[in-house]
């Protein structure tokens, strides 16, 4: 009966070690601006999920005191705005840590070379379509896998030209983008603006 009302001083303490954790952890995060919750690659999404697992592991575990579990938020932060700045000034840096965007659909077919090699199959594409309101892969000019997982849409534009250039004959050899701010722009490059 007297465990009901009151465990302990132990539950207490917990209690107080996560507030001092989260504080920390919002602080440090704020502290290292915006860029720092971005998933714009992997290691940004590793990042993420470490910082997560440190704080839970921090608030529950009676043997990780709050200065360890702070030290550790330290050193995750750093390490991601290393890898951060160093990609933004250095294209070796940018090659290694970021993947390039994948062109999947282009002029309204899908690219199989590039969907088999990403593991995207043809009902996750057609999903990522219906997300923006497009009905069939025919009305698609593009879709993108880009860097950080996520899909991009191009619908058919006719003030670019329309499906009035090149057939699938003719689209970027494997879907891959290796320039431009996206791949859409990349692929109307590679085909002289259609």
């Amino acid at each position: 009966m007297e465990g009901i009302v009151f465990g302990g001083w132990d539950g207490v303490v917990r209690v107080v070690v996560g507030i001092l954790a989260y504080t920390a952890i919002v602080v440090l995060v704020r502290v290292s601006g915006k860029r720092t919750l971005v998933s714009m690659n992997a290691f940004d999404c590793i990042v993420n999920v470490a910082l997560g697992s440190l704080l839970a592991t921090t608030v529950l575990s009676r043997d990780v005191p709050v200065v360890d579990g702070g030290a550790a938020f330290l050193v995750l932060l750093g390490l991601q705005f290393a890898v951060a700045w160093s990609s933004s000034r250095s294209t070796p840096v940018a090659r290694l840590v970021r993947s390039q965007p994948s062109l999947l659909v282009y002029d309204g077919r899908f690219l199989h070379a590039a969907m088999r090699r990403e593991r995207i199959g043809e009902a996750e594409a057609l999903q990522a379509l219906r997300s923006e309101s497009i009905a069939s892969v025919e009305d698609a000019d593009a879709l993108v896998l880009e860097s950080s997982g996520s899909l991009s849409v191009r619908m058919d534009a006719p003030a670019l030209g329309g499906r009035s250039g090149p057939g699938p004959e003719k689209s970027p050899e494997g879907g891959r983008i290796t320039s431009g701010t996206t791949a859409y722009a990349a692929a109307l490059a590679k085909h002289g603006g259609r």
